[in-house]
Parts: structure tokens; sequence; C-alpha cells
């Protein structure tokens, strides 16, 4: 047959290295389907809801650094992939999306299901536009997919179901596509600029971001010349927390740890590959700014100096123009503080916790990082499953942790599992789910029985929406429509064909993840948590704790972190004595 406009877009898909579209098929979408269909070295991965496929494409994407492609249906097709190409875009993932239409000769008529997808992604994209003619392809597709990949965004195709049928217009051929990206040098006067900054400060804090992932060399050895403390965004925990003898813990909603302290109490802070977003966490003051976007600069903070690179590029350049520091009281003093208020707290989920009923969740994210594998990948729901991840699973510079850290969707984790099991067979993958994000999608529990994706699912069921009533608490408003009762997910799961168990009594705990662990295919883990045990960042106002005051009754108000008190008694052992 002669090659369709959807065949020749599949077939540039499949040059560009693509090899999996997740989708929901769709009337509008049926020529691409059948194309996919056809072409051997593409499959279709059907999910159970759009946004789980660009979810899953999201997750796809992030973890191989390559184009990961979704695609939807005219109307609610689109409406529902909205949601996860705004958490790909705003976490940096090579999305292409392709969006499906009415039929082109009734656009513009109220037709059935008819909505303006060239104007519902722009704000979630880099590159959306409406392919027309059979003319225009094979080189926007090519273009949507450059785009994507050079600016780390999403890209979106609106064809009309109707255009993907008829017969391409040229000859497809091969172009290069280009997946690695440019170092960006900084200014030399920049560079000479921050070297004078650091020279002349008495002491300094660094804080750090996902912009650090191929610098860790460099920010270990910057800290060492200038004695200073490394605090971290959640996005940088994976990239630098490891082995790292200057580590003050985390700043922000689910922080821990010294790294507030060392943040405002140094002369200088200098942010390196960071777009932390919670300004009220920053001391506004004596802060540089190193990032390869110059539209980041500044943008969350005064700065005195802003400069504009790869963090990588930029410290080799300075390294050489810094002297050496000799005094070291002020790194002694924040490692010392952050190792106290970790051994303050971490009796939280290690006294009598193996016989406290509910299960602890920090107790539950502890024995997991235990238990999972050295370079498994870990998925992470929006809410309280960010706080737990944040603080107990401990990263060696082989494990990822991904979650919507920067769009905070709920029900992500699981469709993220999908895109990463698809991604990187025979790596282990768990999901750290909530039950109000599970079940906000509960029709992904059909995907990975149905396509037998060897996802562990950690279900953490308090009946609660806890991340909610955390902050109606700290606001000092009574929880409200926040609780809602413990659901059966393990027979839902089994109901859907994924085997399952409860846990209800944390002896029996670590036995069962280990089986869920060691299970060759699904499995899910319903353990039922206590809905009270919340957590506080590690710096909160007079207003938050009268809040709290009014609003708790027995809320765990913890910052526990797991095995990261063994970094910190070690960083300790570290310290020169006079």
């Amino acid at each position: 047959m002669a090659q369709t406009v959807a065949d020749q877009l599949i077939e540039v898909l499949r040059q560009a290295g693509v090899r999996r579209v997740y989708g929901l098929v769709g009337d509008s979408l049926n020529p691409i389907a059948d194309a996919i269909r056809r072409t051997p070295d593409v499959e279709w991965v059907h999910v159970h809801n759009e946004e789980a496929a660009a979810l899953a494409a999201a997750a796809e994407a992030q973890l191989t650094g390559r184009l990961a492609v979704c695609a939807g249906s005219c109307g609610p097709g689109n409406t529902h992939l909205v949601q996860g190409l705004y958490d790909a875009h705003r976490s940096g993932a090579p999305v292409l999306a392709i969006a499906s239409h009415i039929p082109s000769t009734q656009i513009g008529t109220n037709y059935f299901q008819e909505t303006h997808p060239q104007h519902l992604f722009l704000e979630c994209s880099d590159y959306c536009e409406l392919v027309s003619r059979p003319e225009q392809l094979p080189r926007l597709p090519r273009i949507a997919i450059q785009t994507a990949l050079a600016k780390q965004g999403v890209a979106v195709l609106v064809l009309p179901g109707d255009l993907t049928a008829e017969p391409a217009a040229f000859p497809t051929g091969a172009s290069h596509i280009v997946e690695t990206r440019a170092v960006a040098e900084p200014a030399e006067e920049a560079v000479r600029a921050l070297a004078a900054k650091i020279n002349s400060a008495a002491t300094v804090s660094l804080f750090v971001g996902a912009g650090v992932r191929d610098a860790r060399a460099e920010v270990l050895e910057l800290a060492a010349r200038v004695h200073s403390p490394i605090g971290h965004s959640l996005g940088g925990k994976e990239w630098i927390q490891y082995d790292n003898p200057y580590d003050v813990g985390m700043s922000g909603l689910l922080g821990y740890g010294a790294c507030y302290e060392a943040t405002h109490e140094a002369d200088l802070l200098i942010l390196l590959g960071t777009d932390f977003p919670y300004d009220t966490f920053l001391p506004q003051a004596h802060t540089v700014q190193v990032d390869r976007d110059a539209s980041r600069l500044g943008r969350r903070t005064r700065l005195e100096l802003g400069v504009e690179g790869d963090v990588g590029a930029t410290l080799r350049a300075v390294l050489p123009l810094l002297r050496q520091k000799t005094d070291r009281s002020f790194l002694d003093r924040m490692l010392r503080k952050h190792a106290d208020a970790l051994e303050k707290v971490v009796s939280a989920y290690t006294d009598r916790v193996e016989k406290l009923r509910p299960v602890h969740p920090e107790y539950v994210a502890a024995v997991l990082d235990e238990l999972v594998a050295d370079d498994a990948v870990i998925t992470v729901d929006t809410g309280m499953c960010n706080v737990w991840a944040a603080r107990y699973l401990t990263p060696n510079g082989r494990r990822r942790i991904i979650g919507s850290f920067r769009h905070g969707t709920m029900a992500n984790a699981l469709p993220h599992a999908i895109g990463a099991a698809h991604a990187q067979p025979g790596r282990q993958v768990v999901s750290m789910s909530g039950d109000g994000g599970l079940t906000m999608l509960l029709g992904e529990l059909r995907t990975v029985r149905e396509r037998n994706v060897p996802v562990k699912i950690i279900a953490f069921n308090n009946g609660s929406l806890g991340m909610i009533r955390l902050e109606m608490m700290v606001a000092g408003y009574p929880s409200f429509e926040t609780d809602h009762g413990v659901s059966d997910l393990a027979a839902i799961a089994r109901a859907c064909g994924v085997p399952a168990e409860v846990v209800d009594d944390p002896a029996q705990l670590r036995g069962v993840l280990s089986t869920a662990l060691a299970s060759p295919g699904p499995f899910l883990v319903d353990v039922r948590t206590d809905p009270n045990a919340l957590s506080i960042p590690p710096h909160i106002t007079a207003a938050q704790v009268r809040g709290f005051a009014l609003a708790a009754t027995r809320t765990v108000l913890d910052g526990g972190v797991g095995r990261m008190i063994d970094l910190a008694r070690s960083n300790l052992r570290s310290i020169p004595r006079p």
C-alpha cells in the first residue's frame, strides 16, 4: 500500500530512535495506531488514561535522556494529556505529544469533541503546531523532535485524523537528529567576578539542584577549597548527597538538617544548577547563582552576581582562581548542627516501631530503602510520599528517584513507573504511591497487569490526603474533607489481576516487602499507615507554629532521616580535633 502521512510520521519517529508510543487508541488516532501496528520496531503501549501516557513518556525521557512519545485522540483525549505534559515540560523531559484533531473540514464548526489543541498545549510546550497539509511532512515532525531535544521540554504536533490517512506528499528520506547538548561556557569576566566574590567571603555555603548532575566532582572540589557546607534541593538530592563529607541536608517544605542555617548564616551563598521555587527559604541577600539558563538567574532571590554557564564548566574555570581557605570552623559548626538535628529525631521511626500500629510511614520508607536494589528506579507520588522519599531514600549515584517535583501533580508515581519499566527492562522499578494518588488513576493497575509490567507498588494507605491535611494545620485550620477512610487497595489490585498483600502489622513489613520485590511480575503492597504521621519543614514561622498549636492533637512532628544519620555521624568523625 502507498505510504500515508501516518506511516511517514512513524517512520520519522523510528529514525529518531523512538521505540514506543504511550496512549489510548481513538477514532481520530486510527491511522497512526494502524501505522504503528505495521511497524515492527515501534510498539503501542496501551494505558487507561492519556494523563498516564504523558507521565510514562516523561519518566522514560528523564531516565534515558532521549525522546519519548505519547498520543491522545481529539477532544477529551487531548485534555487528559495536558496534566502529564505540564509535568514533563516542567521536569525538563524531552517528550513529543501527538495530538490528533477532528476532521480538518469540521474545524471551526463546533463539531463533536472540538477543541483547539494548538492553543490548549501552548503553555506546556516549547513547540506546538497544527499540521494542515501532507506537504508539511516530514519536515514538521523533525522540527518538533529537534526542538524537544534541544529545549529539553515538550513538543506537540496537532494532526487532524483525516489528514493522517492521506497519501504522503514527499519521500521521507533521512535527516540527522542531534541529541547531545552543547556545554555552555561562562564569560571570562563573570568567572573573574565569581572568583573575587568567593575569595573575599569569610564563609561560603553551596546550595545545589539537579543542574549539578554532571558536575559532582567539581562541586565537591569547590567545597573542599572553601570549606563550604553543601545543602540541596529535592531535585539535587540524588546527584550530590551520597558520600558527601560536606552534606548538611535539604531546605524547603520537605527539608531537614542544617541546610536552612547554612544558607542563611554564610557570608556568601552560591546557588548551583537549581531553580528552587521557595523564595521564603532563601536569605534574599549575599547570593550568587550559576545556571546554564540565564532566564532563571535572580528569579527566586536578589543576586549580587549571576553567572550564565554550565555548572561544571563554570567551576572548572573558577577553581584555578580560588585561594585555599584555612578556617573550617563554619563548616564544622554546620556539620555538628546537622548531626544534632538528625540525632534528635531519628528515634521517631526506630523507637518500638515494630510494635506500633498503625504502621509508621517513616518505617516503611526506611525498610524499603534497605531492601531495594542499589540501581533501582523509585517513583514517588506527590504529597507525603515526597516527604518520606526525601528523608529516607538513600542515594548512591546509581539509584534514580523520579517524581512530579516541579509540577506537583497527584497520581504520578504509578504512570512514571510504567514508563521507567518500559524504558529500561530488567531494572527494578518501585512506585511509592499514596492512596490519594493511586485511586485517581486506578485504571493503570490494569495497564501493569495487561502488559505484565514488573513494577512493585508500595501503597502508603492512610485513608487521608496527608499533605493537604498538613497544609490546613499549618494555616491553623482544622482538617476538613481530607480523611475518607482506608480503602482495601489490595483487594482492588487483585481484582485487576495484580498480586497484592496487606500489611497492618509492622512486624510483617520486611517479609512482605521482600516477597514483593522478588516477584517476577507486578505486585502491590497495601501498607496501612498512620494518618497522623506528618512532618514540618526545618524552619517555620511563629504564625505557622500557632497554627499547629490550634489544629494539631496527636500529630507526629519529626524530621526523621533514616540512614542519612550514618553519613552525618561519619562526617563528624572527619572534623579535625584541636
